[in-house]
């Protein structure tokens, strides 16, 4: 599933890769493959603090998206199949 949607971002043009889902798009492929490395390498503390900035990265730029545009948020969250923010 993650490279059908990889492959539907890079149809379009360059100048989306600043976009707001692209941005998204690349934290989630970043914080699975960080996760499937500390599955075998729980003692590297560099590679787990990195991951919590992404994952707190990921987080502002979602609360961002619901906050400004709720539908574009729901269809990203369903195409990445990550769970969905709680607001405070």
């Amino acid at each position: 599933m993650i490279k059908n949607a990889f492959i539907s971002f890079q149809e379009k043009k360059e100048e989306s890769r600043g976009s707001v889902e692209f941005q998204v798009f690349s934290f989630t492929n970043k914080i699975r493959r960080l996760t499937s490395h500390l599955e075998l390498h729980r003692k590297d503390y560099l590679s787990q603090r990195g991951l919590r900035k992404i994952l707190g990265k990921r987080q502002r730029l979602l609360a961002y998206l619901s906050k400004k545009n709720r539908v574009r948020y729901k269809e990203l969250i369903n195409k990445l199949d990550i769970r969905e923010l709680k607001m405070r």
